[in-house]
């Protein structure tokens, strides 16, 4: 079944797909079978499929030879980094390194052949990829950072790499790419008094948003619950959870910039950037600035 399931990903698009199962041949027999995939499978499959394409989309047309490249995580990003892996066995990409901006990214690039160097203060980053958890219509401002759970990731050195890239490209599904944005927003604070800060933050989205000091492990509470995050930097991340709408992410980032013991957050504004957008109908590229293509309201 995994041969079956890998084979229909990679060389099915599934954009129009509608039936709940398929037919192949059975290799006893050679009647046809029928096997049923539920609705939910189907679903994951469209959405795999949809990040293999983005993934190819972004390493074909933005990764050159020679490239120091920002490793992404997520499931697109990871595509990404086992598709570019492949590129460098085949000889069509020549002498790419690496910077991953999580274990996780660190791991695949590495099974992938890809070579690695580390994120220093001053590195030179050609282009990076990620995936961002949602972003924000006409600006492309975008959020990371909601599902990290390990202390050992870091919010901080994920930003500096995408800030530092001379061009990024966030890959995301149209279901993330929002005008009023909702969900959460990751906040590092000091950890000494992080709850002073968490209370001017609830003060000043009163009525709008709950704040809650991430935990890592256990059950959840607003106070972090017996065993708190600890970011390897040694900050408490706060998760502000909007209970209505965003309806300017740059506002939001600016009231945080100026919170005492507020040292980052997960708000990503980064100039220029563009964002490969999966949707049923192929895929969407969107830039800040805008080009031609876009004006015209090309999809691929």
């Amino acid at each position: 079944m995994a041969t079956l399931t890998s084979e229909f990903v990679n060389s099915t698009s599934l954009t129009n797909f509608k039936p709940a199962s398929i037919s192949i041949s059975s290799s006893s027999s050679g009647r046809p079978t029928r096997i049923s995939f539920p609705l939910t499978r189907v679903k994951a499959l469209a959405q795999t499929s949809a990040s293999l394409d983005t993934a190819r989309h972004t390493v074909d047309t933005y990764i050159k030879s020679g490239m120091v490249i920002g490793l992404g995580c997520g499931q697109a990003s990871g595509m990404a980094i086992q598709y570019l892996g492949g590129q460098l066995r085949a000889g069509v990409l020549k002498d790419i390194i690496g910077i991953p901006m999580s274990i996780e990214s660190a791991n695949a690039a590495a099974k992938a052949g890809i070579p690695l160097d580390q994120y220093k203060d001053g590195s030179q980053i050609d282009f990076a990829f990620h995936d961002a958890d949602v972003v924000e219509e006409e600006t492309l401002l975008a959020v990371v950072g909601r599902q990290k759970l390990l202390g050992v990731e870091s919010i901080i050195q994920e930003k500096s790499i995408l800030n530092t890239a001379n061009k990024l490209v966030f890959m995301i599904t149209d279901k993330e790419y929002k005008s009023n944005l909702d969900g959460s927003i990751p906040v590092l604070v000091h950890s000494f008094n992080w709850m002073e800060s968490a209370e001017k933050i609830d003060d000043l989205f009163i009525g709008d948003a709950e704040v809650w000091r991430r935990s890592s492990m256990g059950q959840a509470s607003p106070t972090g619950g017996d065993f708190p995050l600890m970011t390897k930097e040694g900050y408490n991340v706060l998760d502000i959870i909007f209970t209505s709408p965003i309806t300017r992410l740059a506002e939001v980032a600016e009231i945080l910039d100026k919170i005492d013991g507020v040292v980052d957050h997960g708000i990503v504004s980064k100039f220029p950037c563009t964002t490969v957008i999966a949707s049923d109908d192929g895929i969407r590229i969107v830039n800040i600035p805008p080009t031609v293509a876009e004006a015209e309201g090309a999809v691929l």
